[in-house]
Order: C-alpha cells, then structure tokens, then sequence
C-alpha cells in the first residue's frame, strides 16, 4: 500500500500548517461509504528510553472483528510533539507498515482526529488523503470544539462544535463510560464513520481496530526494549 501523494516531513512548522490547509482542500465526504469488509486499525508507540517509536497496523474483518494480518515497524522521531502537527511525527513511521500491509484495506481508523482539527487535517485526514482511502478519526481526547456529554448508554452521541460548525460527534461505545471522539478522516460520511466505529466496539470503550493496533504496538515496543 503506497500513498498517492508524497511530500517532504522536514518542514517547518509554518510550512506543515500550509500544507494542512492544502491538503485539506482534497478531503471528500460522500453521503454513502461503499460496501465495507476490512478495517485497519494504526497506532504509534514511543520509546521510553530513546528516540526510536514503533508502528502497527491490523487488519480486522467487518462486521465481525476477526483479526486478517497484522504488521509493525520501527523508526527515529525526528518532528516534536505539537498539539496539531502529530501527523509529522508519526507519519513516517506508520507508512513503513502501511507499505508492508500488501492489499488496501476498505478503511482505516486512526488513533487521532480527522477534520475536528485547527485546520481540518488531523492524522487520520492526512492519511485518508495521502492514499486516497476511507480514513476514521477516534481519539480518546478531544482536540478543538465543545460538545454536549452525550446520554449514558451505548450509541448515544453529540455533535462536537468547532467555530460553528459541526466536525464530528462525541460517541458512547459502552453504557457508562467515556465517549470517544469520532471525526470525518477522507472518502467517509460522519453517519458511517460513527456507524463503523460503534459496531467495531464489541466489548470495550475502544473500537477492536484501533485497540487491537494499540496492544499490538505496545508488545512490539516492549519486546524490543527488553
């Protein structure tokens, strides 16, 4: 899987906040995702004692969850952490497994936002973007705007509210627990993302794609430091 756009990742701040804009301007988001049988859940875990952080990506059937493939990859930080740059950061090591998953998968959710964003372009767009493919944005915090906590029981949900505009929706996977943030990546209608994202939660707060590639890269990173 290669990506159908290519730039350079050593930029100055100022120049990945254009490119964001840029790019941002590619995002679609049809009224109807196709027919969805395959999710890849990515992840990104850093390193505690140095400057390397790893990847992972698996690939799980849908409806049912079952885990297909799964793939890791290791790499040198060298973007800092900046609340709204975090694709810089982990985008290069994430497309060396995206390079290693062979056959595209139908969507990939993204531990990160999609358009609820400063400039609309979180991890999960610049990925949707980058290789032309349905990209969900379900983040554990939330970045930009204000919602309204949602009701306590599964699939209850509120619209997030970012300068007027509505660019995603607090989700509850489970009764009585915290929502998860769920944004438009690319190639995906906010209605099938959140769609997608509840019936991928099967037992947890955490979708299995994006739960299943945060387990995954977490023993791969500890299996490496030890």
């Amino acid at each position: 899987m290669k990506p159908e756009i290519r730039h350079s990742f050593n930029l100055s701040f100022r120049e990945a906040a254009e490119l964001q804009k840029k790019l941002s301007a590619k995002i679609s988001m049809p009224r109807k995702t196709k027919t969805v049988g395959t999710v890849c859940g990515v992840d990104v875990s850093y390193s505690l004692k140095t400057s390397l952080f790893f990847a992972g990506a698996v690939v799980l059937s849908f409806p049912g969850m079952e885990i297909l493939s799964s793939v890791t990859a290791k790499g040198t930080v060298s973007f800092p952490y900046v609340p709204g740059f975090l694709s810089f950061r982990e985008i290069p090591v994430l497309r060396k497994c995206l390079l290693r998953l062979g056959r595209k998968p139908d969507v990939i959710m993204v531990d990160g936002q999609g358009i609820a964003h400063p400039r609309k372009f979180g991890l999960a767009s610049h990925i949707g973007v980058t290789y032309n493919i349905p990209s969900i944005g379900c983040a554990k915090s939330l970045l930009v705007g204000e919602f309204n906590e949602p009701g306590t029981k599964k699939g209850s949900k509120s619209p997030i509210i970012y300068k007027g505009e509505q660019v995603g929706c607090a989700l509850r996977t489970k009764d009585n627990v915290k929502p998860v943030f769920i944004s438009v990546g690319n190639l995906i209608s906010l209605r099938d993302a959140l769609n997608i994202a509840l019936i991928s939660a099967k037992r947890y707060r955490i979708p299995e794609p994006t739960r299943q590639a945060h387990m995954l890269v977490n023993n791969f990173r500890k299996n490496h430091e030890k």
